[in-house]
């Protein structure tokens, strides 16, 4: 999946779990969404609903996700904290 989700909706995305979420062994949690970055902070990752976003180099990202149902309520959890602001 390529383009379909707007880099700076993830940027804020990831910004807000960062902020507002609890943190855990894997990373803040916030909504049922996980947001963490490697160690040198170039690659995000938003994860939850059976998806792992991985936001990286040149604003591109990638989502690993089983079925359309797990897009699809990742997706709801991401714009619902998209729309938060």
């Amino acid at each position: 999946m390529k383009n379909d989700i707007d880099t700076k909706t993830l940027l804020n995305v990831y910004e807000q779990i960062q902020k507002h979420g609890e943190q855990t062994e894997k990373g803040k949690l916030y909504q049922g969404l996980y947001a963490y970055s490697d160690i040198d902070g170039y690659t995000v990752f938003i994860e939850g609903s059976g998806v792992l976003l991985r936001f990286g180099f040149h604003n591109t990202y990638h989502l690993d996700y089983q079925s359309d149902k797990n897009k699809e309520d990742f997706m709801n959890k991401v714009l619902s904290i998209a729309h938060q602001d």
